[in-house]
């Protein structure tokens, strides 16, 4: 394999190391340090992608992370979609394929790790080119802590193009290595700047080594980066022209070029022409004629320009070429064309600092007229600041200089004294200013492009300017000019330039478009670090889950906690188990982990108070040793929790939650005592995971209980519901609560979270005799739906108030004030037509699915859904709970339940189907 575009010596690849990649199924060579650009260059590949909408062929444009155009997806070692060519680092293995715009998401789960650390400094200084390592020697002279990051393999910024000073980026570099108080970061991109000078950063570990990155290693690592002071020395994007055919493989920013020869040693084609507006392209062409590419042509808009060889005032009038460039013709001021023979068209339409970081500092970037671009107006606050090409300085000395002095008032902010350092010296040469132009004269509107990536054109930039549009916010937005994955860093400027012009306005006064995080393009995964997989959402178990895996129990998801779902025996399916599981808690005994509960401890002499503001019935009445059922609201009256309320002493209680939302509710306390009741003695603490407790169910769920406990008092007059008591079972100190979830005599045991096992394994014991069945949460379920005990969450949906779930008894008359108490006095609330929870029997003995809309016959008007849905052992049929609109009125009338195969006729019943006098709570 050869590769006739690489150069026989020079770059700063390491020509030792070939390495094998393959590209749009065709194998190619390359060298470590290469990129994928620089090696498909070398190889002689100039077609790497095709655009977005128009499916026009598009070339390597630019050498870095601005490029619009060669947009590729990585197949191998693992697939990932849209990346730059320019910026992935070839590796040996790698296999990759060219993209029209629309990459493709891997099927399986990367195996990548990904991870996210925080660090402090004194002074971040990001950009590692001439001036960001000047800042950052100067800065580290102080002794202050130092970070450097940049977005390269290497430091140098933009030296690494030019091949200029690089003994000097290696001793500085080599020095801030050394350096006790200094940490580099190379291969690392800041693309969000916050409040307080906090920074984000992704950093990209090992995505350069392809197959042979370390397993152990994270792929990449979010940086989160407070610093004291910032030097933002992150350099600046040369931009193009809008012209006809502008877009062809083969026109290429002409420092790109530039890099490609002094950094890869690549020639990015043989015959050259130069179009340019600016002095920099002249440097380019003479290292590319250096290397041996033929100059055939400079064409300089500036009509002052003097330069040997150039066209002063000349243009490009046409591209020739399809599949690349094959001749420019350019114009002369006068008219006059000349078509020259290129494979290669240097464009340079000027620079443009890189103000993203800058602007989401809260900076504003204004119109420099001798620069031709926006750059940083003054200081945005007192702890950043700017250097080098970053705010608009383009001569190698005055960055040094700049960067420099801004690392010393860095380091002079936060504390510290730095000294001089010793800086390359750089003979700046006395040039022509720089013209803006944005567009040239003739061609087809429809193929002179602005934004590359997105396909848009000054014919686009034209009809958005004719619908009367004048702000280029709004122009991008209807033509989509800078929202691509380049986010108009070669574009952007250029947009509105063009719109400018359009419009007949000073670009100045035309402004450019807002700069947003990410300032580039940043991976979900990077972003999700080890929250993704088993670890995005935490998995909570209780200290039983092991007994319940080892019992065959299937679990589900409640919250982050998994739960026993159903306990299925051979040969049975999940409705067999589940009635299985129902018949022994109505006519035998059952047990369930019922650990999951929330569970808040709340103390202070003004408890009592503060939770008769936040439930909707009066708990500060409660005795000690008493249990009460508790609904609370959100101000506007809607359920936001129920639970039990257990006063433990005159100053304290333990609050019981929802599963999903015990931290909820506790944030909720917060909320409150901080921010509206300060004035409160309260302390709120969870005690979810403290308590271990074990539900006893069932008609004989009192003989197993009086078994392992004898020297508690289970009789009816002796233990009374809604009460506790503090006693021993099974020899453990235990809690024992006369609480009932399912309308059968139940108990509720809490023992220490280390108990729990033991607990359980005595009342399994205990109740053998009586046939004692560890029953899930579809059980559960079934049991509290047959008793019409609503779930928060499942049966309301944030507009069901109290009264609406028949808990009206639970709504205090004697209180004051609680949170939602006014809103339930708003003519919406109090309409007789709201949505009521009540019960619903199919007419056809089927299984009503949860969801399902509930209509009138004809016509037909939708009235609720269903919301609990289940086949019940105790009634010998299924039946359903519903939120009805009036359903109350709607008892013993018929409504219909819409199915996918037509409509099914249910009858509209009370809530409480199961037990309604209540008889058997007490057993």
């Amino acid at each position: 394999m050869t590769q006739p575009y690489r150069l026989a010596r020079g770059g700063l690849v390491d020509r030792d190391t070939p390495l094998s990649f393959r590209f749009d199924g065709r194998e190619y060579q390359g060298f470590r340090g290469d990129t994928l650009a620089s090696a498909l260059l070398a190889n002689g590949v100039l077609r790497v992608a095709d655009s977005l909408r128009l499916g026009r062929p598009r070339g390597v444009f630019s050498a870095g992370i601005e490029e619009p155009n060669a947009i590729v997806q990585i197949e191998e070692p693992f697939p990932e979609p849209m990346l730059t060519a320019t910026t992935v680092e070839l590796y040996g293995g790698l296999v990759a394929r060219s993209l029209r715009g629309h990459g493709r998401l891997a099927g399986d789960p990367d195996p990548a790790r990904y991870d996210s650390t925080h660090a402090h400094c004194d002074v971040l200084v990001i950009g590692a080119g001439p001036a960001g390592l000047a800042a950052a020697a100067t800065a580290a002279s102080s002794g202050a802590r130092v970070i450097l990051l940049d977005d390269q393999p290497r430091p140098g910024g933009g030296l690494l193009g030019t091949g200029e000073h690089l003994d000097w980026v290696d001793t500085v570099a080599a020095e801030l290595a050394a350096a006790p108080e200094t940490r580099v970061l190379t291969r690392t991109t800041a693309f969000g700047y916050y409040d307080d000078n906090h920074v984000i950063a992704v950093q990209r570990r090992t995505g350069h080594l392809g197959a042979l990155a370390p397993a152990h290693l994270s792929r990449e690592r979010v940086w989160r980066i407070r610093a004291r002071q910032v030097v933002l020395a992150s350099g600046a994007h040369e931009r193009s022209l809008a012209f006809a055919d502008n877009d062809r493989p083969g026109v290429m920013l002409a420092g790109a070029a530039r890099t490609y020869v002094n950094r890869y040693g690549v020639l990015p084609g043989r015959r050259a022409v130069v179009l340019t507006t600016n002095d920099s392209a002249y440097a380019a062409a003479r290292d590319l004629a250096a290397a041996g590419v033929e100059i055939a042509a400079i064409a300089d808009l500036r009509p002052g320009a003097d330069s040997d060889g150039a066209l002063p005032g000349w243009a490009v009038a046409r591209v020739h070429g399809e599949e690349r460039v094959s001749a420019v013709t350019l114009r002369s001021p006068d008219g006059a064309e000349r078509e020259v023979d290129a494979d290669l068209l240097l464009v340079s339409g000027g620079w443009n600092p890189v103000g993203a970081l800058y602007s989401q500092a809260g900076g504003r970037l204004a119109y420099d007229p001798d620069l031709g671009a926006f750059r940083p107006d003054g200081d945005c606050r007192q702890n950043l600041f700017v250097a080098g090409a970053a705010g608009g300085s383009y001569h190698l000395g005055v960055c040094l200089a700049e960067g420099a002095a801004a690392g010393g008032r860095a380091a002079d902010a936060a504390g510290f004294t730095a000294r001089a350092i010793v800086l390359p010296e750089a003979a700046d040469p006395a040039g022509t200013p720089p013209a803006a132009v944005w567009t040239l004269p003739g061609g087809d509107p429809a193929v002179q492009f602005v934004d590359l990536q997105r396909d848009v054109t000054v014919a686009d930039l034209a009809r958005a300017t004719g619908t009367g549009m004048r702000s280029v916010e709004h122009v991008k937005r209807y033509t989509t000019a800078g929202t691509a994955h380049d986010q108009g860093k070669t574009g952007g400027t250029l947009t509105s330039g063009v719109v400018a012009e359009l419009l007949g306005v000073e670009v100045g006064a035309l402004g450019t478009t807002t700069f947003r995080p990410p300032y580039a393009p940043v991976s979900f995964a990077a972003l999700a670090g080890r929250d993704r997989g088993m670890l995005f959402d935490p998995v909570r178990v209780t200290a039983l889950h092991g007994r319940h895996e080892s019992h065959g129990a299937l679990f589900e998801n409640v919250g982050q906690w998994k739960r026993p779902w159903y306990y299925p025996r051979d040969g049975e399916d999940m409705a067999a188990a589940v009635l299985r599981e129902c018949r022994a808690a109505r006519e035998g005994v059952a047990m369930m982990d019922a650990s999951t509960l929330g569970k808040i401890d709340v103390q202070g002499p003004d408890a009592g108070g503060f939770l008769d503001r936040l439930y909707t019935n009066m708990i500060s009445t409660l005795k000690p040793g008493a249990i009460r059922y508790g609904v609370m609201c959100r101000p506007d009256g809607m359920v936001f929790d129920d639970g039990t309320v257990i006063r433990l002493t005159d100053e304290r209680f333990l609050v019981t939650t929802t599963t999903g939302n015990a931290a909820a509710v506790l944030d909720w306390m917060e909320e409150w005592l901080q921010t509206e009741w300060p004035e409160l003695r309260v302390r709120c603490t969870s005690v979810t995971e403290q308590w271990a407790t074990v539900a006893l169910v069932g008609p004989r769920s009192r003989d197993v209980l009086a078994a392992v406990a004898p020297g508690l008092d289970v009789s009816r007059a002796g233990f009374g519901f809604m009460t506790w008591r503090d006693t021993e079972v099974a020899g453990l100190s235990a809690r024992v609560c006369r609480i009932s979830f399912s309308g059968e005599l139940a108990y509720e045991i809490n023992v220490s979270w280390w108990d729990a096992l033991t607990l359980w394994e005595a009342l399994l014991a205990a109740g053998a005799a009586h046939g004692i069945t560890p029953y899930g949460t579809e059980t559960m379920h079934v049991l509290r739906a047959e008793k019409g005990y609503p779930i928060i969450g499942q049966d309301t949906d944030g507009t069901v108030t109290p009264h609406d779930l028949g808990l009206g008894w639970a709504v205090s008359k004697k209180k004051a004030d609680f949170i939602g108490r006014r809103s339930f006095t708003r003519t919406d609330t109090a309409r007789p037509d709201r949505k009521q929870l009540v019960g619903l029997l199919p007419d056809d003995g089927g299984l009503l699915p949860e969801g399902a809309h509930l209509v009138t016959a004809a016509p037909q008007r939708v009235l609720g859904h269903v919301t609990s849905s289940y086949r019940s052992a105790a009634l010998g049929r299924t039946f359903a709970l519903a939120l009805l609109r009036g359903g109350r009125d709607l008892i013993g009338q018929t409504v219909w339940a819409t199915l996918d195969d037509g409509l099914v006729p249910v009858t509209v019943t009370g809530c409480v189907l199961y037990d309604p006098e209540g008889t058997r709570r007490d057993g």
